[in-house]
């Protein structure tokens, strides 16, 4: 096949909406996109510079590009979903192929229909309730109805063959329809209002029992009345455990979480003020790297190439740059405005930074599961030539302008990090901002008790820094007669940005990047995060502390009782900075040898 001509190609092309397909030269696809202006969209792939290095490699791939027009930009987006289900391109992100979503079945068709969980195809003859998001949240909202409406959930064979109630009647989950203690007409009536529990119709649903128990009461029904009463108070229970707000908001909070070249998008769904639960989506970024433009791409074929229900309003970690284009799509396949925000107050908010959470924590977990950190560290002994490493370290320095320098050290094993083996350098006696002075001090100390045998002798040492730290640290190995551990330096690149890290093989003196896709470069990125991490915090709490310490500590012959008997005589460090060494010797406890040392400490200027 000959070479793509993009000068060619452009020449002609429409300026109208549309969807562009990028092929490689077998005819796969490489890339599907949208555009409302497709020249302007696809001619941007072809400019002289300015491209992500995954974007440029995607374009010299490029055989063919083939190009449907659609009326507009919306049918182009409802077309760019499909054809990214349908192929699946290496380059766009990708959802997890998951084809089967949990939801509650109830068979209407019974006298006294129950309640299941179901997952798969729908079943005739019932009602669905859901999809939700996740098989936990249909479990736990089945136990809540339980209890709240003691709606049966056992299976027909079950059933038609009861002759006494079964636990669940004992214990107050069902009222056991199977013996007949309970009629037809009261048990549609617990299912109904179980339905409306389901619709997150709370509200309706109180309004509903608290009619039918004035008129209970009204008739003199009081047991009839007590029992509406009784599902009020459990109905009112899970309102105040569960609903963070008194509107009832139906929505979908929505968080991006990146790091080490992984990606989690959290979809909180809330229903009726309540949270049913996250879904946790791990998708492969393809060639987009910003959380703006995951959450483009994101939303869209979440919601448009699935059965998901798609709620009246979508609260987002980060604006959608697209949002009004976006919106008006999901409005017109669910029939209902759908309103997308990102910058939420109150309660929102709160619904906001749980889904980051469970973003940020799912994404920590996933980056650190025994199964991605084996492929990890294979990845990482093919493409250096070595063993598979056992045990990793990484040293990291952090202060704020060589104020409490620290130094940490992370170890990695292969089930992930080790914590128990982490530990924190604090530097002192070098100058101030001195990183190869601090990481030669680190490395010193540390490396002299791995001779020792106190410490395991890691097989590879990573260096967060550049080629001048990575020296320093053989030249420690060298000293101390260390030659069997492999040492790479990890710097920025020159766009500085994650995925583009430069690597420094200490062995060779090679300098290369790897690509952004690579287990390897995701284990080094993970490492090097979690030594800045953990630099960081150990940095802040030692400038906290410094800041916080008083002048009087330190002092030799100052303890803490000499302390408080200083303060409390001067009523403060103020007055006593304004102290004369006579006025110090005064003091209960203190020498005139000790004041004039408490006197040179507050006078050091």
């Amino acid at each position: 096949m000959a070479e793509f001509d993009a000068s060619r190609f452009l020449k002609n092309l429409t300026v109208r909406p549309g969807v562009y397909q990028m092929r490689d030269a077998t005819g796969k696809i490489l890339y599907v996109g949208k555009a409302k202006n497709l020249k302007a969209r696809v001619s941007s792939y072809f400019r002289g510079g300015g491209l992500a290095s995954k974007t440029m490699a995607m374009v010299a791939k490029i055989g063919d590009i083939d190009i449907t027009v659609t009326r507009n930009e919306v049918e182009a987006l409802l077309l760019e979903q499909n054809l990214i289900k349908d192929s699946r391109p290496p380059y766009n992100i990708l959802l997890r192929d998951d084809k089967s979503y949990p939801y509650v079945y109830t068979n209407t068709e019974h006298p006294y229909p129950g309640l299941y969980y179901r997952r798969g195809g729908r079943q005739a003859g019932g009602k669905t309730f859901g999809p939700f998001p996740s098989a936990g949240a249909v479990k736990s909202t089945l136990n809540l109805i339980q209890k709240t409406f003691q709606i049966r959930q056992c299976e027909e064979s079950v059933f038609q063959n009861r002759s006494r109630p079964c636990l669940q009647y004992q214990i107050g989950r069902c009222s056991a329809p199977c013996v007949g203690f309970v009629s037809q007409a009261d048990y549609a009536e617990d299912l109904d209002h179980a339905r409306l529990f389901l619709e997150g119709r709370s509200g309706e649903l109180i309004t509903s029992l608290e009619a039918r128990m004035d008129e209970a009461s009204h008739v003199l029904e009081f047991e009839r009345a007590a029992r509406y009463r009784n599902t009020i108070s459990r109905v009112r229970r899970v309102q105040a455990e569960q609903v963070m707000e008194s509107d009832s908001a139906d929505l979908d909070a929505i968080a991006v979480s990146q790091q080490s070249g992984a990606i989690c998008v959290a979809i909180l769904s809330v229903r009726g003020g309540r949270v049913l639960g996250v879904n946790t989506q791990f998708p492969d970024s393809g060639i987009l790297e910003s959380p703006e433009e995951i959450l483009d791409a994101f939303i869209p074929q979440y919601y448009l190439s699935s059965a998901r229900v798609i709620p009246p309003e979508l609260i987002c970690s980060h604006e959608v740059n697209e949002a009004a284009l976006v919106s008006l799509a999901l409005s017109q396949a669910s029939n209902k405005k759908v309103r997308i925000a990102f910058a939420v107050r109150g309660v929102r908010q709160q619904f906001l930074d749980l889904a980051k959470t469970n973003a940020e924590e799912s994404l920590a977990l996933r980056l650190s599961t025994r199964d991605g950190q084996a492929k990890r560290l294979a990845d990482f002994a093919e493409r250096f030539g070595c063993d598979v490493p056992d045990r990793i370290e990484c040293f990291d320095i952090s202060h704020t302008s060589g104020e409490a320098t620290v130094a940490s050290c992370v170890v990695f094993d292969s089930s992930g990090p080790l914590k128990s083996d982490y530990r924190i350098f604090n530097i002192t006696d070098i100058k101030a901002g001195d990183d190869y002075a601090a990481m030669r001090q680190a490395l010193t100390r540390r490396y002299r008790r791995v001779k020792s045998g106190e410490v395991p002798l890691p097989d590879v040492l990573v260096i967060d820094g550049g080629k001048g730290q990575m020296s320093e640290a053989v030249n420690i190995l060298n000293e101390l007669g260390m030659h069997n551990v492999f040492v790479l330096g990890v710097s920025k690149g020159p766009s500085r940005k994650a995925g583009f890290e430069l690597l420094h093989r200490a062995d060779t003196g090679e300098e290369l990047s790897l690509p952004a896709s690579a287990p390897a470069l995701h284990l080094v990125q993970h490492i090097r995060d979690e030594a800045h991490r953990f630099a960081i915090t150990k940095h802040r709490q030692a400038r906290g502390k410094a800041r916080s310490q008083s002048p009087l500590e330190g002092i030799p012959g100052v303890g803490p009782k000499r302390r408080q008997s200083l303060l409390r005589h001067f009523g403060g460090m103020r007055e006593l900075a304004r102290a004369s060494v006579t006025d110090i010797a005064k003091v209960t406890g203190m020498s005139q040898q000790t004041a004039e040392l408490v006197y040179s400490a507050l006078h050091t200027d």
